[in-house]
């Protein structure tokens, strides 16, 4: 997080304006006044010669100049010349070759002339040059014969070009070379070798010239090197050896200098050119150079080293930078210097440049043309482009050296004069007019002006303002006091008032009053100070992982009279704000932050008058780059080192790498992990397996994620052997009564060790000790057929290839295929243990009727019945599982009631034995389970209505029902209240003791075995519970004296009549029907409502209808459910544990009988009907 400081720019922009302050008065141009030069081409003015040419002049003056051009010192006749024209108001010259001409024939020395009556003003001499790239001379380049460890230059010799071309070098086929402290390139351009090694041979060296101009590229013919050697082997472990030149047998020298040569050079150079100063050293090592200064220290300020030492610039010369300066050469075997002796001259500059003079009539003035250079520049002045000395003589005008003094001038005085000062390094030409005016004050800024500036910012208000003579300026603030200037004013030539540090005090109205002989003049300007723009919450660096999610903050304050605009910069750029980022008034969020985000934020708050900036780093967290560069070495015959390079680690250390490899024999393309090293190795030693052609790749990892792969490596293959071990997972088994089919997990490339891999598969009768069968196999696995039942065998599988055979395998043991068993468990006795579970015991089979491996004995069992009357039950089978050789075991999850069978067998892996006999049992009443649909309805204040269905599991005879309820308010709880209620009885009423309180009501069904589980249900909440009791029984009265809710009752009253009416008509028109056309299942023989296939219906309302599932003796119909144990066992979704226990889910689905049977239950009551108005 930083504060950023406004940029450069900025600061020097307003020094520049403050510099500006002091510059000379213009005059307005709708006053006459001589010609002035505003824009010319440079000195040195080189052209593309493929474009028109362009030689700029332009001035201004009142009336208009004219132009007119010498060429060498000639008058230049731009209308003979079809090609040249001169731009409209303008003296810029067009040279135009579209229609032909040679851009060379107007090379030469350009003179512009601007006149007017008042005079006339001239440009510099400008030197037109056209650029020149020309051809290089072809020539057949010998090879360059050296012997290794001498010096070598290799020259590049560019042919001149305007302006000199940049030189670079490159072999042939487009390769930079590289260059290091050995090998580099000169200022001339020639490459330099302090000396040569075998490896510079592997390429050729051609010198390239770009010129700029052109846009071209030339090269010379490469050079070609050969290189004489004592160790003619080229080995690149030898490049970083630490004594590389012993190594190789190369003899160590002192170093001497290539360039310059000698001990001692000079160097002239120009004040505020750059110096540079170059030595270039050979030697056996390579020598290392470091420069000094004779005297004094190098300016740390200005020099700094290029070319690996070999130079020194020094930017901006001036005179204090002449002197002596040295290059020291050294290696171990010595150290030699060279001197340069640097002479510092200057082409003129200026000490004092002519400025323009405006006079009144009888006024004295002067002009000064001072410039100083090496050697002392000589001063010639000219009077509108005439020497001074062939100009009309002037009584009023005295030249005393560089200045001219004028007294009592008049208007014939008028006149524009020119300061030539030079000296063999260059020249300088200054215009400087004398103007002589009557003009009273005026004011030439815009009148009335209102300025807004920041607290304690500096400002200034502009007054430009004209008059002959030069009128007095004083600055006055809201009308009053004295004149402004000095301590925190200072008042400018050009009438600009500057504030050094606004305060809140300096707002107001200020007066510029400007005052001459002839008359005043006077402007008002408006200052407005303002609050500045601070970040006082600015945005902090922050690391994130990538995919998350960065808030930078950036709260501004600023003066709510200026219009706040805040902007995001990264990297110094405007941000792009896409659908990854929210920029809000004080944040800017970046959603799934990506690589790319990483960098500098820096936050723009800005009005239209100033700016504060924040900046913060935001560093992203991100998956390593892959690794490059795999090399392998120290082959061996069973192991290799790999060597990478690491990539960059994205901001989160690389904590391992993973190395993969992959073989192109069994898996080609298939890459599988090999190893893994710590984050700090590049290299490490990896164990190979025999007759394998490796290749390997590299991964790295840090804590966000892994890198990609990296490139492959080359392939290595190692050499083969006979495998060292055998195949694993050995297995023996039938997959039908008379074989064994014999299976292996086949071995990968890595243990193969050699081609060809194969198997030799081995078996035999377990008892017998017979002697082995074996058969070669190149698969995975081998069927022996004509097998006994299910016998054991030993089995041997052995590994083989073209090396020989592995190690003797183990022996494991299979077994041919099972048949069905012969024979059913016996003595099968059942106990009842309790309502919904029965114990079972068994006489075991013997072994040998199993014909296989024993998995379990399954008991299969199923319901026949209920023993409740007309309740229809699912017989589908189900099925009970007990793993092992065991007697016993134990069957649960059965329905209450009922009377069941079941039969049990036993079972191997071929399938099911036979069964035995059918035994049956009947399993006890039990305890209900819990009332269906209970419903709590409040059709009024006073009442509450409770209405429920019978249970949909009964598991015996209901014999009534349990309700339990008490009323509570808030946390107080009254007495609970219990009632019991008849088998048939469904619906019940309370009055309720108060208004406010609710109720919690707990119902169960109850059999002679005991109460079932419970349900609970509470009152609905009161829509004014939490108003006090009297203002409820108010609010209640008040709408019960209402008579739209007296006609509203009536209503409902008068509806319910009718329905009852018409459901008891229906009822009495049902009379007798057929139960048995409606069910399939019978009445029991005992039950007393059945004579002769009829039912006959009760008026009893609190009995159910027909249709419904409760019968008017209190059984209740048993629905067809998938809830029985078919899914217990193992033949299920279902699991038993050891001792028979389900430890499956229990799930209840009802079938489409069931379903029709309970529909028309609520639909065809009219006491259910008269409910759901309620």
């Amino acid at each position: 997080m930083a504060r950023q400081q406004p940029p450069p720019w900025v600061r020097t922009a307003f020094l520049l304006i403050l510099l500006g302050l002091g510059g000379a008065i213009e005059i307005p141009m709708d006053l006459t006044q001589p010609p002035t030069i505003t824009k010319q081409s440079v000195k040195d003015h080189i052209v593309d010669p493929r474009d028109n040419i362009l030689i700029e002049c332009e001035a201004k003056g009142n009336p208009a100049p004219s132009f007119h051009w010498t060429r060498n010192s000639r008058f230049f006749n731009i209308a003979k010349d079809p090609r040249v024209s001169m731009r409209r108001r303008s003296g810029t010259l067009v040279i135009d070759f579209r229609s032909g001409g040679r851009p060379e024939e107007y090379e030469g020395e350009y003179q512009c002339f601007a006149r007017n009556k008042f005079g006339t003003a001239l440009s510099n001499r400008i030197r037109l040059q056209v650029s020149k790239s020309p051809l290089w001379p072809k020539e057949n380049l010998d090879p360059v014969v050296v012997q290794e460890g001498a010096p070598l230059t290799l020259q590049c010799n560019p042919p001149p070009g305007l302006p000199s071309p940049v030189i670079f070098w490159m072999s042939s086929s487009m390769e930079p070379i590289a260059q290091d402290k050995r090998v580099s390139q000169g200022h001339n351009g020639d490459l330099y070798f302090s000396n040569v090694m075998l490896q510079d041979m592997q390429t050729d060296y051609s010198c390239n010239a770009r010129f700029h101009f052109t846009h071209t590229i030339q090269q010379k013919n490469p050079f070609t090197l050969k290189v004489l050697t004592n160790y003619p082997h080229n080995d690149s472990s030898l490049r970083n050896h630490p004594d590389m030149y012993s190594a190789r047998g190369v003899a160590e020298r002192t170093p001497s200098f290539m360039y310059p040569q000698g001990t001692s050079s000079s160097q002239m150079v120009l004040r505020g050119m750059d110096l540079l100063l170059e030595c270039i050293a050979s030697g056996v090592p390579t020598p290392d150079i470091a420069w000094y200064k004779k005297g004094g220290d190098l300016p740390s300020d200005k020099a700094k080293f290029e070319n690996f030492n070999k130079a020194l610039r020094i930017t901006n010369v001036s005179e204090e930078d002449s002197g002596e300066y040295f290059c020291l050469a050294s290696n171990k075997m010595g150290s030699i210097r060279h001197t340069i002796s640097v002479r510092v001259k200057a082409a003129p500059y200026w000490l004092d440049e002519p400025k323009n003079l405006i006079l009144a009539p009888g006024e004295d003035g002067r002009l000064v043309c001072r410039a100083n250079g090496n050697p002392k520049p000589t001063v010639q002045w000219m009077v509108n482009g005439e020497p001074l000395q062939s100009a009309p003589p002037n009584p009023n005008r005295e030249v005393a050296g560089d200045t001219i003094i004028f007294r009592d001038t008049q208007i014939s005085s008028r006149a524009v004069y020119q300061c030539n000062t030079s000296n063999e390094h260059g020249y300088l030409l200054a215009n400087a007019f004398v103007s002589v005016l009557d003009v009273p004050p005026r004011m030439l800024t815009p009148r009335n002006q209102l300025i807004r500036v920041i607290l304690y910012n500096r400002t200034r208000l502009d007054c430009s303002f004209f008059g002959s003579p030069i009128p007095t300026l004083r600055w006055f603030k809201n009308g009053q006091g004295s004149n402004l200037d000095g301590g925190n004013y200072h008042v400018y030539e050009n009438g600009s008032l500057e504030i050094k540090m606004i305060r809140k005090e300096d707002q107001g109205i200020y007066t510029c009053v400007a005052t001459n002989i002839l008359g005043k003049a006077e402007n008002q300007v408006r200052l407005e100070v303002k609050d500045p723009t601070r970040i006082y919450r600015m945005p902090e660096d922050q690391i994130a992982k990538r995919g998350t999610t960065v808030q930078l903050e950036c709260r501004v304050k600023h003066d709510p009279s200026l219009k706040l605009t805040v902007t995001w910069l990264k990297d110094e750029e405007p941000l792009y704000i896409g659908n990854r980022m929210k920029k809000e008034d004080d944040s800017l969020t970046i959603f799934g932050v990506a690589e790319r985000d990483q960098g500098s934020y820096t936050c723009v708050a800005s009005t239209e008058l100033d700016q504060d900036l924040a900046k913060a780093y935001l560093t992203v967290l991100g998956r390593p780059d892959r690794p490059r560069d795999l090399e392998l070495t120290d082959l061996a015959e069973r192991s290799v080192r790999l060597t990478w390079i690491p990539g960059d680690d994205n901001n989160s250390p690389i904590t391992d790498y993973v190395v993969q490899f992959e073989e192109d024999q069994f898996q080609p393309g298939v890459w599988h992990d090999h190893s893994k090293f710590p984050g700090s190795v590049n290299s490490a030693i990896l164990q190979l397996s025999p007759y394998v052609n490796y290749q390997f790749r590299v991964i790295a990892v840090n804590e966000v994620g892994s890198s990609h792969p990296s490139l492959p490596s080359e392939r290595y293959r190692t050499s083969g052997a006979p495998p060292e071990s055998n195949p694993g997972d050995v297995k023996g088994e039938g997959t039908r009564k008379n074989n064994m089919e014999i299976t292996w997990t086949p071995m990968n490339a890595t243990s193969a060790f050699g081609p060809n891999l194969r198997y030799i598969v081995k078996w035999r009768r377990r008892e017998t000790r017979e002697t082995w069968n074996n058969v070669t196999v190149w698969g995975s696995r081998y069927v022996v057929g004509q097998t006994p039942v299910y016998v054991p065998y030993e089995i041997r599988v052995q590994a083989e290839n073209d090396f020989g055979k592995a190690p003797e395998p183990d022996t494991v043991i299979g077994y041919s295929g099972e048949d069905y068993p012969r024979a059913a468990p016996t003595e099968v006795k059942i106990r009842v243990m309790n309502s919904t579970a029965i114990s079972l015991q068994w006489n075991r089979v013997y072994s040998d009727t199993v014909q296989g491996q024993l998995r379990e004995y399954r008991a299969y069992y199923w319901r026949e019945s209920s023993l409740l009357k007309n309740l229809w039950v699912s017989q589908k089978r189900q099925q009970a599982s007990f793993p092992g050789d065991r007697p016993r075991g134990v069957v649960s999850r059965l329905f209450p009631y009922s009377n069941y069978k079941l039969e049990m067998v036993v079972v191997n892996g071929r399938g099911d034995g036979p069964r035995s006999e059918t035994k049956e049992f009947t399993t006890p009443e039990g305890v209900p389970s819990a009332p269906r649909r209970f419903r709590v309805r409040q059709p009024n204040l006073e009442t509450i209505n409770l209405e429920w269905d019978h249970p949909e599991h009964p598991n015996g005879i209901l014999i009534g029902y349990t309700l339990k309820y008490v009323a509570f308010n808030g946390t107080k709880v009254g007495k609970q209240i219990v009632e019991n209620f008849s088998p048939n009885q469904t619906k019940f009423s309370i009055q309720r003791a108060d208004p406010v309180s609710r109720y919690r009501f707990t119902l169960n069904a109850r059999t002679q075995v005991g109460a079932g589980e419970a349900v609970t249900e509470e009152s609905p909440a009161s829509p004014n519970e939490a108003t006090p009791t009297a203002a409820y029984t108010n609010n209640q009265a008040d709408i019960a004296t209402q008579g739209w809710f007296i006609g509203l009752m009536c209503a409902i009253a008068l509806l319910v009549l009718i329905l009852l009416i018409v459901c008891f008509i229906k009822r009495s028109r049902g009379g007798k029907y057929p139960v048995r056309e409606k069910k399939d299942v019978p009445l029991g023989p005992e039950d007393p409502k059945e004579e002769d296939g009829s039912f006959d219906y009760s008026d009893e309302d609190n009995k159910p209808l027909q249709g419904s599932q409760t019968s008017l003796d209190g059984t209740i119909k048993q629905q067809e459910s998938d809830d029985s144990l078919v899914d217990y066992g193992e033949g299920g979704e279902g699991q038993f544990n050891e001792d028979g226990s389900f430890i499956g889910q229990y799930t209840v689905k009802k079938d489409k009988d069931e379903t029709e049977g309970n529909e028309s239950s609520e639909a065809t009551s009219p006491v259910n009907a008269i409910y759901s108005l309620a």
